[in-house]
């Protein structure tokens, strides 16, 4: 007989979105893959509101929890979900973004035939306003390395699926990272640790870029979360461009803060480590208020 496919537990944690979340689950529902897929959906710091689903197709199940336990934030609603799953995988979804039908198909396939990786990502479309954009990692697996010099945009937390056993080694993602910012980023540098880690070239995720606006407390957490991370993850003094391009987004959000003295120390450090790091000289730029920084986008 064949061997029966993996149970796949799906995260979604939300707060007050309950349109784009509708869509979301809709679009967890309409994966083909053919093995059982458990849906989480977990309210973080906000009542859960009724959950529509006309039909939840035969192998699929629908629960909803409130993130009680854990701390409040993206990070503790994470965890409070993947308590909440008994899955053989267990992946997630922001609740703004969309999987297309291929996605749990195809990366289970992919880690079934390389028994080396217990994560997988993928390629997304990056939807924004009318443009849509196409991110493929140009390598078939994310190593530590390229995860220390790049973000790597494509390995957005919507495209993670990870084995129970290798997040149970992993470990929780970090609630205690000032305002849950980056958190996906850090649990990622610590999987690529234990674990390899696919990049299925194609997209299979629509994810939904907005507009926001951030403010001078927001700015503040972006330092904190970031210095925080740079004392966690020891080894981006061993990448020198990597290192750079966290310490710019620090000089960035100091300047952007109104911190002019601090925000010249980190870019100054920045160039130091390197000097085609842009970030450095916009964080000059305006601390010297020559320009502007209105939004967190330019991090």
């Amino acid at each position: 007989m064949p061997e029966a496919l993996p149970k796949v537990s799906v995260v979604i944690a939300t707060r007050e979105r309950p349109v784009l979340l509708q869509r979301a689950i809709r679009r967890v529902m309409e994966q083909t893959y053919p093995g059982e897929v458990e849906l989480v959906i977990v309210f973080d710091q906000s009542v859960p509101h009724p959950i529509e689903v006309d039909d939840v197709p035969a192998g699929r199940s629908l629960r909803v929890i409130r993130n009680t336990d854990r701390r409040p934030g993206l990070a503790g609603a994470r965890n409070s979900g993947v308590l909440a799953t008994t899955g053989d995988y267990v992946a997630f979804c922001d609740d703004d973004d969309e999987w297309l039908p291929e996605k749990l198909t195809r990366q289970i396939a992919a880690l079934q035939a390389n028994p080396d990786c217990e994560i997988a990502t993928s390629g997304i479309w990056v939807v924004y306003e009318d443009k849509t954009i196409s991110r493929v990692f140009p390598n078939g697996r994310i190593t530590l390395t390229d995860l220390l010099r790049s973000r790597v945009m494509e390995a957005h937390p919507s495209t993670v699926i990870v084995s129970r056993a290798a997040f149970d080694r992993i470990g929780f993602v970090d609630e205690y990272i000032p305002g849950s910012y980056a958190e996906d980023y850090e649990w990622l540098l610590r999987g690529a640790r234990e674990t390899g880690i696919l990049a299925i070239q194609e997209p299979l995720v629509n994810v939904h870029w907005h507009q926001s606006s951030y403010f001078s407390d927001r700015w503040k957490m972006i330092v904190d979360a970031l210095t925080y991370l740079l004392e966690k993850v020891p080894e981006f003094s061993q990448e020198p461009a990597g290192l750079a391009r966290i310490t710019g987004q620090i000089a960035l959000a100091h300047a952007a803060s109104g911190e002019p003295a601090l925000a010249r120390r980190w870019a100054r450090r920045t160039m130091r480590l390197n000097w085609k790091e842009r970030r450095a000289y916009v964080a000059m730029a305006v601390s010297a208020r020559l320009v502007k920084v209105e939004t967190g986008k330019g991090l």
